[in-house]
């Protein structure tokens, strides 16, 4: 007879099951509560978010609604993660705006690259694009880390990078061949644009008035591949009614220019993020560590300064 052992993963695995099945609106409900309790009781998670939206000219009547957002971005997780396989329910919460283009640049097969950074939903955004492409141009391709805990890294992959329409592969060297070679197949791949490289991966760049380490993979494969880059955004909606994906295409700019400099291509793709962000700052990360010192940057900064 098999004895079922209720590890802590197992427990966070059912856990996780479970409130897959509870209606979305009252995850975000919950989730936007949770969001306050977070703000009011971490002076330095609430100052780290002050500053970031502060600074960047923000009023805390625009990110105000950041602060529930980010528990709604939370609650939304085990619906993310956990639901079951072949459940197909994004038709019925997801409103759609600018696919007209976006399908004519994919049904051209020279490549697209969809950014979409730290605001909204963008778990939701990869998953419904590929869910809504994959039988006339196949699945969307994205570079993915694995968790490092073993029970969140058996819900993202089972449940959420695994599902029909998506397609995942390493963040290596060899994952990135894989990626030139599927966008100049005419293939299509998302990619998180304001991450923080590590050194050597990036360069300083301003973002929202401040120098920023910026990736500089987004515009090597668009310039490498001259696949086309479109700008994409999903808004949750209020009242848990679903959310609004909108896709813009990013025409005209030193981003997919071969002969623009690493540090001009940079300072356009991040234009175009704070573009987003000025449009849905209730909506953005803003305890996200954007103007961190890259690793191995960090490393030698500190040596330095012991140094002296």
């Amino acid at each position: 007879m098999r004895v079922l052992v209720f590890t802590p993963s197992n427990r966070m695995i059912l856990l996780f099951r479970l409130l897959a099945h509870v209606p979305l609106r009252w995850m975000h409900a919950a989730g936007r509560c949770l969001g306050w309790l977070v703000w009011w009781g971490s002076p330095t998670y609430r100052q780290r978010f002050k500053d970031n939206a502060e600074r960047a000219g923000f009023t805390p009547a625009q990110y105000r609604p950041a602060i529930g957002a980010a528990g709604a971005m939370a609650a939304e997780l085990p619906w993310l993660w956990a639901r079951p396989q072949g459940e197909s329910v994004l038709p019925r919460i997801v409103r759609w705006e600018g696919t007209a283009e976006l399908e004519a640049a994919l049904a051209a097969r020279k490549g697209v690259i969809i950014a979409s950074p730290h605001v909204g939903c963008w778990e939701i955004l990869g998953q419904a694009l590929g869910e809504r492409f994959v039988d006339a141009y196949g699945p969307i391709t994205a570079l993915f880390r694995p968790a490092r805990k073993k029970w969140m890294a058996e819900l993202i992959g089972a449940g959420s990078r695994e599902r029909r329409g998506l397609q995942t592969l390493p963040t290596s060297v060899a994952g990135v061949r894989g990626l030139i070679r599927t966008l100049r197949a005419g293939g299509y791949t998302g990619i998180l644009p304001d991450q923080v490289p590590p050194l050597g991966q990036g360069v300083w760049a301003p973002f929202l008035g401040r120098p920023a380490y910026t990736m500089t993979l987004l515009p090597r494969l668009a310039q490498q591949t001259g696949a086309r880059v479109f700008f994409g955004l999903c808004e949750r909606l209020p009242r848990g009614a679903g959310y609004a994906i909108r896709l813009m295409p990013f025409d005209g700019t030193a981003l997919g220019d071969p002969k623009a400099t690493p540090e001009a291509a940079a300072a356009a793709m991040n234009e175009g993020i704070a573009a987003l962000i000025r449009a849905l700052p209730g909506q953005y990360v803003w305890d996200y560590a954007r103007y961190k010192q890259p690793r191995g940057e960090a490393a030698a900064v500190a040596e330095a300064e012991a140094a002296r």
